[in-house]
């Protein structure tokens, strides 16, 4: 049987990439490192998660959550930092 941490570390995300894609789309965490994989190995999705953190780090900003919007602007370096098909998308 396939553990949560298994799904994370055959997804290529991190735990807190994962877990802005479950606050964005109101998934459980296990449904978004289902989605979060599928995203992530396309071009097209890619850009998605992008947009999903920068939704996140808005609505935190709007909501007074500064050090929660920081930790997601870190996310989002992370993220495309490791993510090379992220850069091309954006071309």
């Amino acid at each position: 049987m396939l553990t949560y941490e298994d799904c994370l570390e055959f997804s290529g995300l991190s735990e807190e990439e994962v877990a802005a894609i479950a606050e964005h789309e109101h998934l459980p965490d296990i449904l978004a490192v289902e989605l979060g994989n599928y995203l992530v190995q396309s071009v097209d999705g890619q850009p998605m998660i992008r947009r999903i953190i920068l939704d996140d780090i808005r609505d935190a900003r709007e909501h007074g959550h500064r050090e929660r919007a920081r930790r997601l602007e870190l996310v989002l370096s992370h993220f495309i930092s490791n993510h090379p098909l992220q850069q091309r998308a954006l071309v």
